[in-house]
């Protein structure tokens, strides 16, 4: 029943699009981390008339005014990263997947509407890693790990549009691991490719062994759309300097072996205190008895048990 209601709702969303007479130009392709600016097409010569509002059924949330009247609403999650354009086009920082949906701009003067809102849905290109070494994913640009470790970076389009067949069987749109050279990485045996898609989204992994010559080698997941490069996701992998290591473990075991001798000397210290004031008593009482006796009366000392 949830997957009927979701596909309903994607229906919609189509037959929404084509009504308001929207085109493939207001769909957006961007990666996570950069910034993208949206375009108001029907904006007035004062943007204090403009409103944007932000919309995803599929992230459960509900309309979001990010714009009201030219002013940024502060109670919203990412107003530290929006502004707005002189030409009231709405720009957005440091793009994450939580940004991927609908946005619409429309223009009030005196409480009424001007025209038909402009709809740009913006479609986010995301790469995730995870490793042999740990269970958990990051989804950082690059990664330091080692060399013979087993690496997957998984690839992903979020999209609110289409979904991953539509894109691909209509709009011609690819998803591509390749090498900074731009080679299609399909052609090497080393990686293991795998193209796949859940229910909307477009995802393609890329699995290898690393090796030691993979330092600071950069890989990239691009996305193009009709044979056009639309937008792509670099990746580095990055090695600790083994020359680093070996300073600071040297260091270490050089300040363990210091403490380890100032503790024995200190013990040593402790221990032969008592020993030399006992001998300083036995030498003084010797040297009495050699000046009121005769040799042959002299007291051998007592030897303490």
């Amino acid at each position: 029943m949830a997957d009927k209601c979701d596909l309903c709702l994607l229906g919609l969303i189509i037959l929404s699009s084509l009504l308001t007479g929207t085109s493939g130009d207001d769909d957006v392709f961007i990666s996570s981390g950069e910034n993208v600016s949206l375009s108001c097409n029907n904006a007035l010569s004062d943007c204090k008339s403009t409103t944007w509002i932000y919309s995803n059924i599929f992230r459960r949330r509900g309309r979001v005014e990010l714009i009201t009247g030219g002013i940024k609403n502060k109670d919203t999650e990412r107003h530290e990263r929006l502004s707005l354009e002189s030409d009231c086009s709405l720009n957005i920082k440091n793009v994450t997947v939580e940004d991927y949906g609908v946005y619409t701009c429309r223009q009030y003067v005196n409480g009424e509407q001007q025209g038909p809102g402009a709809y740009v849905y913006l479609n986010v290109l995301h790469v995730s890693v995870s490793s042999s070494s740990s269970s958990s994913s990051s989804s950082s640009s690059q990664t330091e790990i080692s060399p013979g470790r087993s690496v997957t970076l998984s690839c992903q389009l979020y999209s609110y549009r289409y979904s991953c067949y539509y894109w691909v069987s209509s709009e011609g749109v690819e998803l591509l691991w390749v090498n900074q050279a731009g080679v299609d990485l399909k052609t090497d045996s080393r990686y293991q490719i795998l193209s796949s898609s859940d229910q909307y989204d477009c995802i393609i992994t890329l699995t290898t062994t690393l090796l030691n010559e993979d330092d600071n080698r950069e890989w990239r997941c691009q996305l193009t759309r009709r044979d056009q490069l639309e937008t792509s996701v670099r990746y580095t992998v990055k090695y600790s300097d083994p020359a680093d290591t070996a300073s600071e473990t040297e260091v270490s075991v050089t300040a363990g072996s210091l403490y380890r001798v100032i503790v024995i000397i200190v013990e040593m210290a402790v221990f032969a205190a008592p020993t030399v004031i006992l001998l300083q008593i036995i030498c003084a009482r010797r040297a009495g008895r050699k000046d009121s006796k005769h040799p042959e009366e002299i007291e051998m000392p007592t030897i303490l048990e």
